[in-house]
């Protein structure tokens, strides 16, 4: 798998950051937290290595919810509201907001697969033939097993199919 190098930052251009590493995973997703986020639509993004993404330009402020047993943390810019990025407690790899990249259509190409299907809106479009997860993977043996509308898919890291050099 390529390793490349991305930039991006936040609307207002407060928040500039730079990730290195190959992308671990791409998805949208449909949950409702991701469509708060949004606006109201799916999620586009791509699971990076924790240790490869840095501010190179401000720092962030964060959000993490105080009353679930599993929060995430969301990174944003305090003075546009640009959400960057979600990290997760059980995992040092950084979740990449798309619409972040300074070059979205060449950093990302294609969801590899839609998840939190169960919370999709009538107006969410997915591609036709990607894989569409009710949830999120389940992890069995160091490989997550999808059962999806289109049978069962093997997945690597994160849950999601590693990615050849194509899709990278």
């Amino acid at each position: 798998i390529m390793t490349y190098t991305l930039t991006g930052g936040c609307y207002c251009g407060d928040l500039r950051y730079e990730t290195t590493g190959p992308p671990k995973a791409k998805a949208q997703c449909h949950c409702r937290e991701c469509q708060y986020a949004s606006g109201g639509g799916p999620n586009y993004f791509m699971v990076m290595p924790g240790d490869g993404f840095r501010y190179t330009q401000g720092s962030p402020a964060t959000f993490t919810r105080d009353d679930l047993d599993e929060p995430v943390t969301r990174e944003f810019c305090v003075r546009c509201g640009t959400h960057i990025l979600t990290r997760r407690l059980d995992m040092a790899d950084v979740v990449l907001k798309i619409g972040t990249l300074d070059d979205p259509a060449g950093g990302y190409k294609a969801p590899l697969a839609a998840i939190f299907t169960v919370d999709l809106q009538p107006y969410h479009m997915i591609p036709a033939g990607l894989p569409q997860i009710e949830g999120l993977p389940q992890r069995r043996r160091g490989h997550q097993i999808l059962s999806s509308r289109q049978g069962a898919f093997a997945f690597s890291v994160g849950g999601f199919p590693a990615l050849s050099d194509a899709e990278v």
